[in-house]
């Protein structure tokens, strides 16, 4: 139901589980003379609770009004969508500690940064040339549920497509419609009553049909036997722990199955540490995920155990709650997807057994499928490994995984002064061209003292290799990074190699983006938008999870991408306060009121439907 009340409720946040209780908080929805005029629409669901569920937008009237005029005029408009969640004092205390002795003070700043408040999906007008052009438009808050900590959405958006977001903490994951943006209307929630199998949601793949794939990273909500539809039993250690599962979903996120990532048997205990242990250790902590539906085949990453990586300052216990595997799936039964294959990536030539964290192998946080008719291979990439790795063929019975590019090879075209080390590079994003020639990847860029307390760290950013001559060798590619010498330059053959780069907060160490997504639109001389499969613009986000220590400077880039895969900053994409490049999430006021720093996590490029062909 959709309505114009501006008004917040006092609401419990509802619980992750029967089993976990959360506290109620009051929203006061006041505007602020940085955006005095905003309409408020509200549209609502009732979810599987019996409990409304709300996304309420804040539409800026004086921008919505510009950008009308401008559509009228004859330039419709390109959203960008931005999932992003309210900065609290869980986010800010970890800064605050590592930095003591000192005050845990802040001043006023801060305590409004530390009180809960809506995550929400930001519209920003990102229209080449519009008067409007890098603005907020529009902040569409979710409700009930707060502190949400909204992470992934899908990899890339088509028309008609629903969009999938999770909310990493809250095991939940909404379904937006966005066919009349820039206002967007709710399609309905899961809840983690619906997916008791499975916790911490993580990322989605839209199939054809409309529905969708998320991975859940973290094990059953209720630690011990969880049984699954097809009779597999599984012995979870608990929210947020192990083993991990594959949901379907509808359009309006109604569960169509669980799927279990782990195997009966469990995987290898030497590679994969869980806390507590279980009987069968398990790596099943599914996070990246994509599907080429022409080759009825699912593949699913596992980075870690989630839990595990929110404890900063204290650090993980064990650097093998990190994971080296990734999974291979089955659909042809669209709705029980099976396991297929579970993979172990190998160490390369920089791994040292004394620091077997940041040995190639480890945390194997994204996968990406290729897209043509023909080609059968997928790309997969490990955060703290630094490192990329690639199968010619994803619907072998055991497929075979070798490292061709290490994240060392690129850093010095990210930014001169860089060392040539891809150890603990906080890759994120890894995606393929839709005509299969390039590879895109961001990059947070190693931490300062990551590898010891004289590393200087890493700047990060995004680049791009050429891939093509390595997809087309098929199964005969020749080539592998097997030496120093080939991370730190490139391993020559049949290898990718770095065509484009660019830097990210230049000459900081580890404050590169960690997540990005292309714009598949162009204008045509129709006046309408069209899908490409040559992508121009690419847009970043800096941040990754701050309770994790990794956090970033809340900053939205856009990059301009060219045909031969060169990429620089697009200097025009501004903060309609600050003036600088990029849109700063870190400010006092929003559409929706002065709530504060807000965390962007992801994002995808939308075009109305009627503005769309």
């Amino acid at each position: 139901m959709l309505s114009s009340s501006p008004k917040w409720r006092k609401v419990a946040i509802g619980a992750m589980a029967a089993a976990l209780a959360v506290s109620a908080v009051t929203y006061t929805g006041s505007n602020t003379s940085a955006y005095a005029d905003v309409q408020v629409l509200t549209d609502a669901k009732t979810a599987s609770d019996g409990k409304q569920y709300w996304v309420q937008n804040h539409l800026v009237k004086k921008d919505v009004a510009a950008a009308t005029t401008s559509a009228a005029g004859g330039t419709k408009k390109k959203w960008l969508l931005v999932w992003a969640g309210d900065e609290n004092i869980a986010d800010t205390l970890v800064k605050d500690i590592k930095n003591l002795p000192g005050s845990l003070g802040g001043g006023l700043n801060k305590l409004k940064n530390a009180l809960p408040g809506p995550d929400f999906l930001a519209v920003i007008d990102a229209t080449q040339g519009s008067p409007t052009y890098g603005k907020v438009v529009n902040t569409a808050t979710v409700g009930p549920l707060v502190e949400n900590e909204p992470h992934h959405m899908q990899y890339v958006w088509h028309k008609g497509d629903t969009i999938y977001a999770g909310a990493l903490f809250a095991a939940a994951t909404y379904a937006f419609d966005v066919s009349a943006l820039p206002q967007l209307r709710l399609k309905g929630v899961s809840l983690p009553t619906s997916t008791l199998g499975g916790s911490v949601p993580d990322a989605y793949w839209v199939l054809k049909d409309g529905t969708a794939y998320g991975t859940y990273m973290g094990g059953p909500v209720v630690p011990g036997p969880y049984i699954y539809e097809n009779g597999q039993l599984v012995l979870g250690n608990g929210f947020a722990g192990s083993p991990g599962e594959v949901v379907r979903f509808d359009q309006n996120a109604n569960v169509l199955s669980q799927s279990p990532a782990a195997t009966p048997q469990g995987d290898n205990k030497k590679l994969c540490d869980n806390l507590p242990q279980l009987g069968n250790a398990t790596c099943a902590n599914p996070h990246g995920i994509q599907a080429r539906e022409d080759l009825n085949t699912l593949v699913t990453s596992d980075y870690a155990e989630p839990r595990n990586i929110i404890l900063d300052p204290v650090k993980q216990p064990s650097p093998y709650l990190r994971r080296p595997t990734v999974r291979t799936w089955d659909i042809s039964d669209r709705n029980h997807p099976k396991l297929r294959a579970v993979s172990y990536l190998q160490d390369g030539p920089r791994a040292d057994p004394a620091d077997p964290l940041h040995a190639e192998s480890r945390a194997v946080m994204e996968t990406t499928v290729t897209n043509l008719p023909g080609h059968k291979g997928a790309f997969a990439q490990t955060m703290q490994g630094g490192a990329v790795f690639y199968t010619p063929d994803i619907t072998a019975a055991e497929p075979h995984w070798t490292e061709v590019f290490d994240d060392g090879a690129a850093n010095k075209a990210i930014y001169p002064n860089n060392d040539s080390n891809g150890g603990s590079s906080n890759g994120g994003w890894i995606q393929t061209s839709p005509d299969d020639k390039y590879l895109y990847r961001a990059i947070q860029g190693r931490q300062k003292g990551a590898l010891g307390p004289d590393d200087p760290g890493t700047t990060g950013g995004v680049y791009v290799l050429d891939i093509q001559k390595l997809v087309a060798a098929g199964t005969n590619f020749k080539g592998r990074i097997d030496s120093k010498e080939k991370a730190q330059q490139g391993g020559g053959d049949d290898l990718p190699f770095v065509v484009g780069a660019a830097p990210i907060n230049p000459g900081t160490p580890g404050a590169g983006p960690h997540w990005g997504a292309y714009d598949n639109f162009v204008l045509g001389e129709d006046g309408f938008y069209h899908e490409t499969d040559k992508p121009q613009h690419l847009a970043v986000s800096n941040y990754f999870v701050a309770r994790s220590g990794l956090d970033g400077d809340h900053k939205v880039n856009l990059l301009n991408l060219g045909e031969d895969g060169k990429i620089s900053v697009d200097q025009n994409f501004r903060d309609e306060f600050t003036g600088q490049v990029g849109i700063n999430f870190n400010r006092k006021s929003w559409p929706h009121g002065d709530f504060g720093n807000a965390k962007p996590h992801s994002e995808l490029f939308v075009v109305a439907d009627a503005d769309l062909k």
